[in-house]
């Protein structure tokens, strides 16, 4: 799709008329989020991080709990392996808790201590990709930049009867077009709650380009399950693990495994000296 037939399609008329009514939209249904309420970038790279497929309901406890421990970059950088588990548990996707310590680290690294501006110095942290990565400018910064997920792409196909086919970066230049200059923080606040209320998935059919699987019983579900025991009671064997997971279809050995390979767990000697306890990795 060319930038002529673009601006053909959306007229000036057209894209002033969709922002005055999601504005409208807006002020008569913006809800309320703690993150809404700061303009600090940390706080914002938080709270994007943990809203990777998650619902926001569901991310505000665990944001307030997260900030009052974790108040700032360096002692995020600093903390332990399993106190950033235990904070993160009930979010699923624990790697992402992880992933967003390690950007800390690297931001304290690269960036002396304060998180960039710039999408292109964002986008090539730990945890950041292409929406993140505009997005914490857009909330953060007010920066006029414009960020792209799975509700605004599905706000911009349903309002101006795009095919689904169409690809990432011709969204990425229409919702370019749209983004009304100097109100980036406000614009995208009420696509948000445009899509998550009034536009959903379910009401115009327009689903979103990758589907999670069923949790419950799944592969993530029982490294999920497993990593909660060992938050909990501390250390487990091999045996007990096996005993409690032993009717896993995925194989608990292999999963045991895994977590041990990416650096959630580690085995260490029991009192005959065998690498049969496992536990969090500090």
């Amino acid at each position: 799709m060319t930038i002529s037939l673009l601006h053909e399609i959306l007229a000036e008329e057209t894209v002033e008329l969709f922002r005055e009514n999601v504005f409208d939209y807006y002020r008569d249904n913006c809800r309320s989020f703690p993150w809404r309420e700061t303009t600090d970038r940390y706080a914002v790279l938080v709270s994007e991080v943990m809203l990777q497929q998650t619902q926001a309901e569901r991310v505000k406890g665990k944001f307030l709990a997260w900030m009052e421990r974790f108040p700032d970059l360096k002692s995020l950088a600093s903390a332990s392996q399993r106190d950033v588990l235990e904070l993160w548990s009930g979010l699923g996707y624990n790697s992402r808790g992880l992933r967003l310590q390690a950007c800390a680290k690297a931001i304290m690294e690269r960036f002396g201590g304060v998180v960039p501006i710039e999408p292109m110095e964002l986008i090539s942290l730990p945890g950041i990709g292409e929406y993140t990565s505009r997005s914490i400018p857009a909330f953060a910064d007010n920066l006029d930049v414009a960020a792209v997920d799975t509700n605004i792409r599905r706000i911009i196909i349903h309002e101006f009867a795009f095919p689904e086919t169409i690809s990432k970066a011709e969204i990425q230049e229409i919702a370019e077009l749209l983004l009304p200059k100097g109100r980036s923080r406000q614009w995208h606040n009420a696509l948000m709650d445009y899509g998550a209320q009034h536009l959903t998935s379910r009401k115009t059919g327009i689903r979103s380009l990758t589907r999670q699987s069923k949790f419950q019983g799944s592969k993530r579900w029982y490294r999920g399950r497993l990593l909660k025991d060992l938050l909990a009671v501390g250390h487990m064997s091999l045996e007990e693990v096996g005993e409690k997971y032993g009717a896993c279809p995925w194989g608990i050995e292999e999963i045991v495994a895994g977590l041990v390979r990416e650096g959630f767990i580690e085995q260490a000697g029991d009192s005959q000296g065998q690498r049969g306890i496992l536990r969090i990795r500090d």
